[in-house]
């Protein structure tokens, strides 16, 4: 099995535990503080990774494409994130969770419009098994 699928595993696992973490780390604050404290968490420990990780030669690697599309990620993220603590904080963890992984859909549909990415058929059952269970557990 590739590497790339170990991690994004991997990284399933711990969105799923940040979720419930998460939750009872608002319990008593603002969805907004929550999240402008969890964020300043990432902030470091990311920064702490980045000097452990990336040689310093890469830096001058970064070009001003590289800078617009992160840069439209990293708002795309915090309006995502904005949005997901306001969730996380009134609803439950499950329902939350699962919404939030209809973002899924939302990638299939531009990686096929922006990077041509083909929609195969096993992408497009997974996409209606996703879209089908985040209805039914959407639905009250």
């Amino acid at each position: 099995m590739p590497k790339w699928i170990w991690f994004a595993f991997l990284s399933a696992v711990f969105a799923g535990c940040t979720s419930v973490i998460a939750k009872q780390g608002l319990v008593g604050i603002s969805a907004e503080l929550g999240l402008t404290v969890r964020t300043c968490f990432v902030f470091v420990l990311v920064l702490g990774f980045a000097a452990i990780a990336v040689p310093p030669t890469e830096l001058a690697k970064v070009s001003s494409t590289n800078l617009l599309w992160l840069g439209l990620s990293g708002v795309t993220t915090t309006i995502s994130w904005v949005f997901y603590y306001k969730a996380l904080k009134e609803g439950e963890v499950s329902t939350v969770a699962l919404i939030d992984k209809g973002s899924f859909l939302v990638a299939v549909v531009l990686a096929w419009l922006i990077l041509k990415e083909p929609i195969t058929g096993r992408v497009l059952l997974g996409a209606s098994l996703i879209l089908a269970g985040l209805l039914i557990v959407a639905k009250k």
